[in-house]
């Protein structure tokens, strides 16, 4: 064989290898469901919820939604109620509403993509109640750790048996009352609506009953169980605090609400007159500490923390209920 027809041959061989090899193409490796897990469940309320989840891995393929899914059978699924909170990897929050009051619900995060959703853990919830009060408010509950809190501040005009509280706008005669009464920030109805009303400590321990039937007003260790429940008293006022500055005037240090109390800056009544509105809020325990003193929690736009104190009796400040341990 000459030289000629030799390279000719080998030429054609090479060729032959160059063909088969670009023939070839790239595995592309299968995608899996994505890998998610189910956060901790806050801010349980009568009609909702925050929980949310993280994303860990995406199998391989993009993570086109995620959040979490809920019903009232276990194994819930995106077929049924769902949030939809963005796409990706990563962590996310999601709010759960149209709750019902006093219901059961199975929940766990998911994420999809093309390969399918994958789910987290299950927790189950069990959402506190609504509760009227005398004058047919309706406040809005929270279950923080084993108490059931309202999420609002007290608005009743009236007490529990009916008989009208006295409702005292000069700064003077406020002063000098003892017996129980109440008020509104500056004397201006328009603040009830989101703030609450304001109440002497004498209201407060009045034998007719200031909280809703099957509530009280809460008491110092009550308050304090709270506040250990949400990390001590260092740091709680963050979690009670409403977040954003919406409300609250800045820096409102910490507020993520995460515990749903919802804490407001209703501001108080002192010597007769209205102050830190939009700063700072006092809530009343039904403690007493003295014959002519009592015990109450504060919390401010500058700290995370909640202070104890206590403070004479006619001063103004708002009321937060909890409801009645069950009966034995």
């Amino acid at each position: 064989m000459d030289r000629a027809r030799l390279c000719s041959g080998l030429v054609s061989v090479v060729a032959l290898i160059f063909l088969a090899c670009g023939d070839d193409k790239p595995i592309t490796p299968t995608a899996t469901i994505p890998a998610v897990t189910t956060a901790r469940i806050t801010a349980i309320k009568s009609s909702s919820a925050v929980c949310g989840g993280t994303v860990t891995s995406d199998g391989g393929a993009a993570v086109t939604a995620r959040g979490v899914c809920w019903g009232p059978d276990p194994s819930p699924t995106i077929a049924g109620s769902k949030t939809i909170d963005g796409t990706g990897t990563g962590s996310y929050t999601s709010l759960l509403g149209g709750l019902t009051a006093d219901a059961t619900y199975h929940l766990r995060a998911y994420a999809t993509n093309s390969a399918g959703t994958g789910y987290g853990d299950e927790y189950i919830i069990k959402t506190p109640i609504s509760v009227t009060d005398i004058d047919g408010n309706e406040y809005v509950t929270v279950l923080i750790g084993s108490q059931v809190w309202m999420a609002e501040n007290l608005k009743v005009t009236h007490y529990r048996n009916g008989l009208a509280i006295p409702n005292v706008t000069d700064d003077l005669t406020w002063e000098g009352l003892t017996t129980g009464a109440y008020c509104e920030y500056n004397n201006d109805g328009n603040t009830v609506a989101l703030c609450g009303r304001l109440y002497n400590w004498h209201a407060v321990n009045d034998s007719q009953g200031l909280a809703p039937e099957g509530w009280h007003v809460a008491t110092d260790a009550e308050w304090a169980m709270l506040l250990d429940y949400l990390g001590g008293w260092e740091i709680a006022g963050g979690k009670m605090k409403e977040a954003g500055t919406v409300h609250w005037d800045d820096p409102n240090l910490a507020a993520t609400n995460e515990s749903g109390f919802t804490a407001l800056p209703a501001g108080h009544r002192v010597n007769g007159s209205y102050q830190a509105a939009d700063s700072a809020a006092w809530f009343w325990t039904s403690t007493q500490d003295s014959y002519i003193t009592a015990v109450y929690y504060h919390l401010t736009n500058v700290n995370e923390g909640v202070y104890r104190g206590v403070y004479p009796n006619p001063e103004g400040f708002s009321v937060r209920c909890i409801k009645d341990p069950p009966t034995p």
